[in-house]
């Protein structure tokens, strides 16, 4: 960025050091434009006075020792400070190019050396560009803050993205804010128990939406578009009949088992037992396959719609689904009816066989289709 000054082929340079926030003004009271080495002396002295940590003040004299190797190498040079606002922002860019000009209506300059301490006192430089060419930048960066400053900017820049971008804001800030008002509730209502554990349970609802993509992925699902309203559709119901099939598991229990005083000498017995077990299971597997079925038929329904290829994968999802069936089936007799644990080969068997069939003929039909693709473009 920087370019070399070995020999004058500038003639007269204008070293300008900028305080875009006008610390100079609103701390050392200093009216700006400072023309003249003495001039900008007594504004870096005056500043330091003030305040000693402020770097615009260290900023002031590395554009006057700027100067003076300019000179001592046959330049026509002139220094300067130059000051914004306190808002920064666009009146203080204005304020900049208006000190600049009027500088330059008494010296005037083929070439400019910008001083600065920081980014954005650099952000005027394509402004000022505009009004006489830049030859160099010098950046007056104190050795014991370069690594805080710049932690200070990306840390700042963060900060401003959680408050004002709403991709991080709506949790960053969302949730911490709801978390805060259910809890100032609760305080002033006397339920700090009860509200503490609803604040538990949201935090932990949050994180684990957050670390699963539950909101992204819910948003593909329930988007307003045919496919989307299918897989939405699909899902709530699969769901559903996945729920029934709970209920429908204890009521194909033998009305026995389910006497309430049984129940109240311990469910742990209940669900042990081989043949509840089994009863249960056989009562609870129609109703989980289908509400499956409906939740895998509607991703296939929904990706047949948009024409993707991963329909092919989803048809494969289904036939698994079927072929696992008989063999589950044969579970639930083997435990009820005290069968042969040999009696679950031949559904596995011919699950397995069915599958790989299936599988090898999709996979060829996808090859074919993807190949012919390629040669049609």
């Amino acid at each position: 960025m920087e370019k070399k000054l070995d020999t004058p082929l500038t003639s007269r340079l204008l070293v300008i050091c900028v305080d875009r926030d006008n610390d100079v003004g609103d701390k050392a009271g200093v009216l700006t434009p400072v023309v003249g080495r003495d001039s900008c002396i007594g504004a870096a002295q005056k500043l330091a006075l003030q305040d000693p940590e402020d770097a615009d003040a260290n900023s002031i004299f590395f554009a006057i020792k700027t100067y003076e190797d300019l000179v001592s190498k046959g330049y026509q040079a002139e220094v300067i400070v130059v000051a914004g606002v306190g808002d920064r922002g666009v009146q203080a860019d204005e304020k900049i190019i208006r000190e600049v000009k009027s500088v330059l209506s008494s010296f005037s300059a083929n070439g400019a050396v910008i001083v600065s301490d920081g980014e954005d006192d650099e952000s005027v430089i394509p402004i000022i560009q505009n009004v006489v060419p830049i030859v160099s930048v010098q950046r007056c960066v104190m050795k014991v803050s370069r690594s805080v400053e710049y932690s200070y900017a990306v840390f700042g820049k963060y900060l401003k993205m959680i408050a004002y971008d709403s991709k991080y804001s709506k949790f960053f800030l969302g949730v911490p804010g709801i978390l805060l008002l259910i809890g100032g509730i609760g305080t002033i209502s006397g339920y700090t128990q009860e509200i503490f554990a609803v604040l538990v349970s949201i935090l932990g609802g949050a994180f684990l939406i957050r670390a699963f993509d539950v909101d992204r992925a819910w948003a593909n699902w329930s988007k307003p578009t045919p496919a989307g309203l299918i897989r939405m559709f699909t899902m709530v119901t699969g769901v559903i009949i996945g729920l029934a099939s709970i209920l429908s598991g204890f009521s194909a229990i033998h009305t026995n088992i389910l006497d309430p005083q049984v129940i109240g000498t311990g469910v742990p017995n209940i669900l042990s037992d081989r043949v509840t077990f089994g009863q249960f299971i056989a009562g609870a597997i129609p109703f989980l396959w289908i509400g499956m079925g409906a939740i895998f038929g509607g991703i296939l329904l929904s990706n047949w719609l948009k024409g993707s290829l991963r329909q092919i994968t989803d048809v494969l999802r289904m036939i698994v689904l079927v072929s696992l069936y008989p063999t589950v089936y044969q579970f639930t007799n083997l435990l009820i009816n005290d069968e042969s644990s040999f009696t679950l080969i031949p559904p596995f068997l011919a699950g397995l066989a069915i599958t790989l069939i299936s599988a090898t003929f999709l996979f060829r039909k996808y090859r074919k289709k993807k190949g012919g693709e390629v040669l049609s473009e």
